[in-house]
């Protein structure tokens, strides 16, 4: 046995080596990625914890003051929720409109129709277009006195109204513009509606199923999947808007449109309180958090997989 057991360790060693090789190479080749994650995401997220339980104001060293910058947001800052409101406003109704606007659009452009790449360059344009340059444009289309969107509804007798100048309609502006840009959502559901087999709409046009019918019993079951990744892809920008406030609106008229980022902005740049922004981020990043494990647990009662319709 101790013969047969020399024998073997050769190879194995070999092995060993070999496949030690193989992870150093591995690991190799990942390593440019590895080290700025490291400096550019993981520091900064073990600096700005760090930071959010002190009193830091560039300027001076950081002072420790425990959890009070998180009891004085939660408790005592009435412009924190402030912004959290306009924030969960803009995702509340701006996500499902992406959505439904995002898909509508899929469906039309999925059919074989003429000129079918021309609009699929019409309606991606305006989301790759640079957010502080859309931002610029919008302020003119929506200007109250001379925009492009009052003097259409002035065509059929409307009197528009003042838009991102006024405290009632400075956030459904922003969601209009966000609407706008809503050709990664189609670009995407429109990769989800080329992967369902033709089979099935065939099958069930054979039953004798309407196309209201096939819509909404193979369409949207296989398409499932991809809402859930736009649902939780457009809720986590949605906590994230910033540039629009910042360009169209500077968080105006009476703070109407101050969403989260841009008072953490406004904390840390402005105001050089940093350890107090630095614990507004961890909020946020504990609310988007808690959201998306949400999504993920309650996926399994309406998300369908390909896999599973196949069963």
């Amino acid at each position: 046995m101790a013969v047969a057991d020399k024998g073997l360790r050769p190879p194995f060693a070999a092995r060993l080596r070999a496949r030690t090789r193989e992870a150093l190479a591995g690991y190799g080749f990942i390593s440019p990625w590895l080290l700025g994650f490291m400096i550019f995401v993981l520091g900064p997220m073990i600096s700005s914890a760090f930071l959010s339980f002190t009193n830091y104001d560039v300027l001076n060293p950081p002072e420790w003051v425990g959890v009070e910058n998180y009891s004085t947001l939660l408790l005592r800052d009435p412009l924190f929720w402030k912004s959290l409101y306009n924030t969960i406003y803009i995702t509340v109704l701006g996500v499902p409109i992406e959505i439904l606007l995002g898909l509508s659009i899929a469906l039309l452009l999925n059919m074989n129709v003429k000129g079918l790449a021309f609009y699929r360059l019409v309606y991606y344009l305006p989301s790759i277009m640079p957010i502080v340059a859309s931002s610029i444009l919008w302020i003119w289309i929506l200007n109250p006195h001379f925009g492009l969107l009052n003097a259409l509804l002035a065509l059929v007798g409307i009197k528009g109204p003042m838009w991102i100048g006024s405290e009632v309609w400075s956030k459904p502006s922003i969601i209009l513009m966000q609407a706008w840009r809503s050709g990664a959502n189609m670009i995407i559901y429109l990769a989800g509606l080329k992967g369902i087999p033709e089979q099935l709409y065939e099958a069930a046009s054979i039953d004798g199923a309407t196309p209201w019918r096939r819509f909404l019993h193979i369409t949207i079951p296989m398409l499932t999947p991809t809402l859930l990744f736009t649902t939780i892809m457009g809720i986590i920008n949605s906590f994230q808007i910033f540039a629009q406030a910042y360009v169209m609106t500077a968080g105006g008229p009476a703070d109407s449109t101050l969403f989260a980022v841009y008072y953490l902005f406004n904390n840390a740049f402005a105001y050089f309180k940093m350890g107090y922004a630095s614990a507004l981020a961890w909020i946020l990043f504990f609310i988007i958090l808690v959201v998306t494990l949400l999504q993920l647990k309650l996926a399994p009662m309406w998300v369908h997989y390909e896999a599973e319709v196949k069963r």
